[in-house]
């Protein structure tokens, strides 16, 4: 199913910390980037915070769960989500 950016944005927003697919191309050198990742984790906390607001700059923080890390997500080059069992194409 294909789905607008704008509306894969509020489903990653609001997924609640389920566990999401999403495929992006990077920035940095525009390769594919696949991770299963989710909103609201709380762990790995330093409270320092970000120097600056991925909003700003169309990203948003994930956490990695393969790398148990956190990530941004580049939501200029969504190309799918999946979540929910639903596999979706970003326009």
């Amino acid at each position: 199913m294909k789905i607008s950016r704008a509306t894969a944005t509020s489903m990653i927003r609001g997924s609640g910390g389920k566990v999401l697919g999403v495929s992006f191309v990077k920035r940095t050198d525009g390769t594919v980037r696949t991770m299963s990742a989710r909103t609201q984790v709380r762990k790995h906390l330093t409270g320092e915070g970000l120097k600056f607001s991925p909003t700003q700059y169309n990203l948003i923080t994930v956490f990695d769960m393969n790398k148990q890390a956190y990530r941004m997500v580049n939501l200029e080059g969504l190309t799918s989500l999946t979540m929910e069992g639903g596999k979706y194409e970003v326009e």
